[in-house]
Parts: structure tokens; C-alpha cells; sequence
């Protein structure tokens, strides 16, 4: 892995300026307009030029009588990588985090890392390696009710698309873990077509906002945070569609959508035969 050749002042300057930004922006948890249930969805991750990276799922799990719902994402790369997210979270009237585990290694990632995010204790940990050295961080931060790690999937489905903008908090998972915001904006529906059917998916832009000079410094080092784009097909039951964007801190720029297995007479994936 090699060292960014961004210098370490300029990325203090950008996360202070997002921490700094947080108060003067208004967020609050997503009210649960569909509830979650069991579920089990294949997925496939694609770079910028259209190939397929990573295979995937998402599964889903809610325990009668428990509060809790526990996603569990998962992408294998084809370079031997793993990048997996579980996350637990409660719906009663709006979405709460409880609790956020991510696990990126292998040479899809420019650092390999784990982290943890305890939403009751506000206890966050980041544990990073490189060339072989490990270093971990736990700082305790105040985590405010919207806190969206590992939900952004879930919530885009429950936003309001006649409201202008929708404003979310997410922890920074970096060697100095901090609370940024989020922005997201209705954009332009898209048709899509399934055999027969067509449907109409709603796309939103999510923006990282950066004020004050880091802001004007982020472009010109090439630290601006790129946009990312979320397509949820509308309907009475909401679903992802797509989504692209980074899935870490400084990742290239990737896009998950759904897939659907299809076993042969042998068992083996017909989709993955079409794809190399």
C-alpha cells in the first residue's frame, strides 16, 4: 500500500472543517415510512469502465420479539479483498443505529482496517494496518440521533422525495473518528425495465459538505469528496436499485447493484459465465 501524497495538515483541516460544519446543519433520524423485514439479496460491485469486481449479498435478519434488525453486507473481490459491514439497528417510529462493524483488507483498499461504532456508550474504535504495522484509536464521541453508518441504503428508502434536501450524520471513520454531515437531493427519476414491466427508480445525490477554506482548499489537493448516487425503485414496497459511489474514505469511485444467481445442470452461475 502506498502513502498519500496528500499532506497530513491538509486532512486534519478537511475533517476539522466537516466536524466544524455540524452544528450549523440541522439533521434528524428518518421516520420509518416502510419497515424491515427478512431478506436476502445478491449483489455485484463494478468499477468505472463496467467490470465486475466483487461478487456480494446483503442478508437481513429481524428476531421475533427482538428490537433489533441485523444487516450483514458482504463483497468477495476477485483480487481476494473483503470489504463486509454489520450493522444492528431498531425502527420504532425512526431509524436508530446501534451498533456498526466494517472490515475492509486486501489490495482493493488502500489501508486495511477495522472499526467499531457503539452507539449507547459512544464508544468508536479504528484499528488500521500498514506495511504491516497496526494502530488503533478509540475516542469516545457524541453520537447524535440520525447517525447513518450502515444505514444509507435503508434510509434512502424511506426519505421523503418532495423534500428539497434530506440531512444526515455519519462518523468519519478515519484514525481521528468525527461526525460529519450528510446531504442528500432528489434528482431526475429513472424508467427501467424488467421483461414487461417498467418501473420508475428515484435517484438522490448524497454531497459531503466542506465550508469555510478547507472547503475551497479540498478541490485544488483533490480531496473533495466525490458525490454519490442512490436509485431507489418507487413503489408501495421501495427498493434499492443502485448505488454508486466509494464504499470507504478516499475508495475509488464503484457501483453495487442487484444480480440473480442462475444454476445450471452443473450448479454453477450462468450470470458469472455472461459477465467474463
Amino acid at each position: 500500500m502506498k502513502n498519500s501524497p496528500i499532506p497530513l495538515v491538509w486532512i486534519v483541516l478537511l475533517i476539522a472543517a466537516l466536524f466544524g460544519t455540524a452544528k450549523a446543519l440541522r439533521a434528524d433520524p428518518i421516520p420509518v415510512r416502510h419497515v424491515e423485514g427478512v431478506t436476502f439479496g445478491f449483489l455485484k460491485l463494478r468499477n468505472t469502465e463496467g467490470q465486475i469486481i466483487a461478487d456480494g449479498y446483503l442478508k437481513q435478519v429481524v428476531t421475533p420479539g427482538d428490537p433489533l434488525v441485523t444487516n450483514d453486507l458482504q463483497f468477495h473481490f476477485k483480487d481476494g479483498s473483503l470489504y463486509r459491514e454489520i450493522t444492528k439497528f431498531t425502527q420504532r417510529g425512526t431509524f436508530r443505529l446501534v451498533s456498526d462493524q466494517v472490515t475492509q483488507k486486501g489490495p482493493s483498499f488502500k489501508q486495511e482496517s477495522e472499526s467499531w461504532i457503539d452507539v449507547q456508550s459512544g464508544k468508536v474504535t479504528v484499528r488500521t494496518t500498514e506495511k504491516g504495522k497496526e494502530k488503533t484509536t478509540t475516542k469516545q464521541v457524541t453520537l447524535p440521533a440520525d447517525v447513518s453508518n450502515g444505514m444509507l441504503l435503508i434510509l434512502a428508502k424511506n426519505m421523503d422525495p418532495s423534500a428539497p434536501e434530506t440531512m444526515l450524520s455519519m462518523v468519519a471513520l478515519t484514525d481521528k473518528p468525527r461526525v460529519v454531515k450528510l446531504r442528500f437531493t432528489p434528482s431526475e427519476e429513472r424508467p427501467i425495465k424488467f421483461g414487461l414491466f417498467t418501473f420508475k427508480a428515484q435517484q438522490y445525490v448524497m454531497k459531503v459538505k466542506i465550508e469555510g477554506a478547507a472547503g475551497k482548499i479540498a478541490p485544488l489537493i483533490g480531496k473533495q469528496p466525490p458525490d454519490s448516487h442512490f436509485w431507489i425503485v418507487k413503489s408501495e414496497s421501495p427498493t434499492f436499485y443502485q448505488f454508486e459511489g466509494p464504499l470507504s474514505a478516499d475508495g475509488p469511485v464503484w457501483r453495487m447493484e442487484l444480480s440473480a444467481p442462475e444454476a445450471d445442470a452443473h450448479g454453477t452461475d450462468k450470470n458469472e459465465k455472461k459477465s467474463e
